[in-house]
């Protein structure tokens, strides 16, 4: 649990100075030097204001003695309530909106009602008196109470959740799913904490600032008034999806030390299926290992949605095929990924089906339209998937196995225990070596063919990397700011792209699934590989131009499928620009 900690301490303070955490930085900032409501505060010859906003108020003091200042504590009340409305609501906010049958919407919506009821209150000193009125009965010695400052932090706290990494997406899931354990808790509480340090910083910074700057105590009233205009203009942002457009003009400096900190091997075994014991000897292996090892029973094969490829549909479990070896691997029809590991696939099965090796596809779908038992039928034939594949639309056999990672191979013994797993692509050969390795335990007399030996694409490091073109999973993206579910003229920027960037022109609404292309509906990347891909849907035809020579025309037909943009037989660098008929439905481009 020590590792498990520290991972999260690590990857809330990397949180905390993301991007993602920017638009409310200058609310905790001005929050933190701001007093309370206006109130009498003794016979002192000083406002109320001027003391608050020096960072401190007046304690009424025995007759004759001189009155005596208080801290301000606001700092610390914005951050605690910022920690325990993330801790609670991330955890325990799914369970009780679905038990109460709420909209799924609704803590973002209070927090957003809540942050301008407390930006009013800045500017309006009774709408502040009646926001503390619930911690009236709370013993404080100090006049300035801190229940708005409070009640701003728990505003925040449903706000900022969404910026989200690998910890932070286990803790969700956990949460979604309710499967909470001390582990989870464990974690979302070092989480928090690790958030909550360098806010407490930045808040402290602006309580100090309050305290030290004269304009803070000669125009204190203006300040308010300001602070809370900033507080109902960022709720107006996040409302509009404003700050989303903000964040993604910056650079994403914290991807680097998020990688290092939540994605490295260490984290990855402590986060991947936290939310399940069942399964926790998986945790026993490394992605890749050069040895066999044992990982623990294979997780069953649970919240099958339907099967392909198997007599009459039936299902299939593992009980039934002790004694062979099987491969299990989770992938999805659309991933590029998933499709270069086809191939690889395809002649194990056929070298050494005879020899007791079984393959069982668990298609566990990243987008909806992958959860349609039709498309990935088509899928699996254009792939020449012969082996059984379970639809996985649930994702539940997925959080068994701990699985992250599309596509990702386990390895079966003969017992039914787990001795091998690979996430992502490459180490084909050592693969293949594990599988021999286990058939000849099964079967010390078996008579095993050549290895197949398939030529690996070793381009990986400096591969384009996949883009889905997503509101909020797309990367790379340069140009006309984003806006959600809008349709919206864009503008190619008056530059070349940089490699890996990716651009719109002409009419698009962007979702969070699919780009729609409207009127002269045009995108432009710059990529190195050696092909290119688009998943695409709807009825139409897509112009393609390499380096502004037009090089082909795509016919769109009906359901989603991963089309060619380019072909070449080694890998290089170039200018992709499409051209897409109004109504086509582009999902991710992928590169190989």
């Amino acid at each position: 649990m020590l590792t498990l900690v520290l991972i999260g301490l690590l990857g809330g303070l990397i949180t905390a100075v993301s991007p993602c955490i920017l638009p409310v930085l200058p609310v905790v900032f001005l929050a933190s030097g701001t007093g309370g409501a206006p109130e009498r505060a003794g016979n002192t010859g000083r406002s109320f204001a001027d003391t608050a906003a020096a960072g401190s108020v007046l304690l009424e003091a025995p007759p004759g003695a001189p009155p005596r200042a208080a801290r301000n504590r606001r700092p610390y009340a914005v951050v605690t309530g910022l920690v325990l409305s993330f801790s609670f609501f991330t955890l325990l906010g799914v369970t009780i909106i679905s038990a109460l049958g709420l909209p799924e919407d609704i803590l973002r919506h209070t927090g957003l009602a809540l942050l301008v009821l407390i930006g009013l209150g800045l500017v309006f000193p009774p709408v502040e008196r009646l926001l503390e009125r619930p911690f009236s009965r709370i013993p404080q010695r100090q006049v300035n109470k801190e229940g708005s400052a409070l009640a701003l932090g728990l505003g925040l706290g449903v706000l900022y959740v969404p910026c989200a990494g690998p910890v932070l997406a286990a803790i969700t899931v956990a949460g979604a799913r309710g499967e909470i354990n001390a582990d989870i808790v464990a974690l979302t509480v070092a989480f928090a904490v690790g958030t909550a340090i360098p806010l407490l910083a930045f808040a402290l910074t602006g309580r100090r600032v309050a305290e030290r700057v004269a304009a803070f105590r000669t125009r204190a009233r203006a300040l308010r008034i300001t602070a809370g205009l900033l507080m109902i203009a960022l709720a107006l942002a996040l409302a509009f999806d404003v700050t989303t457009a903000l964040q993604r003009t910056l650079p994403d400096y914290t991807a680097a030390a998020q990688r290092k900190v939540e994605d490295n091997d260490t984290a990855r075994q402590e986060l991947s299926g936290l939310y399940d014991n069942s399964n926790k000897a998986l945790s026993r292996c490394e992605d890749g290992a050069d040895e066999l090892r044992s990982c623990g029973q294979a997780p069953p094969l649970e919240g099958i949605d339907s099967w392909l490829n198997t007599p009459g549909d039936r299902p299939v479990d593992l009980k039934d095929l002790r004694g062979k070896v099987v491969l299990v691997d989770f992938w999805t029809y659309s991933c590029i990924n998933c499709q270069r590991a086809a191939p690889h696939l395809r002649d194990w099965d056929r070298a050494y089906r005879n020899a007791g090796l079984r393959i069982i596809g668990v298609h566990s779908p990243e987008f909806a339209f992958e959860k349609k038992r039709g498309n990935v039928a088509d899928g699996t034939r254009k792939l020449g998937v012969t082996w059984p594949v379970a639809l996985d639309n649930e994702l539940t056999t997925w959080n068994n196995y701990r699985n992250r990672f599309w596509p990702a191979k386990y390895l079966v013994d003969a017992d039914g225990t787990v001795r091998y797993f690979k996430f992502g692509e490459g180490q084909y050969d050592q693969t293949e070596t594990m599988i021999r390795d286990l058939l000849r335990q099964a079967d010390p007399t078996v008579d095993l063919p050549n290895p197949t030996g398939r030529a690996v694409d070793d381009l990986t490091e400096d591969r384009t990397p996949e883009t889905y073109l997503s509101t909020q999973r797309i990367n790379g993206y340069i140009g006309t700011p984003l806006v959600s579910d809008k349709p919206t003229t864009y503008r190619f920027p008056n530059r070349p792209l940089p490699l890996n960037r990716v651009s719109l022109d002409g009419t698009w609404t962007a979702g969070y699934e699919h780009f729609t292309a409207g009127r002269d509906a045009r995108l432009a990347l710059t990529y190195r590989a050696k092909n290119a891909n688009l998943v695409l849907a709807g009825t139409g035809k897509v112009t393609v131009l390499v380096n502004g020579t037009p090089t082909r025309t795509l016919t769109v037909s009906d359901a989603p499928a991963l089309y060619r943009l380019t072909d070449e037989e080694n890998a290089h660098t170039a200018h992709l620009e499409l051209r897409l008929d109004e109504g086509l439905r582009a999902y991710a481009l992928t590169f190989g």
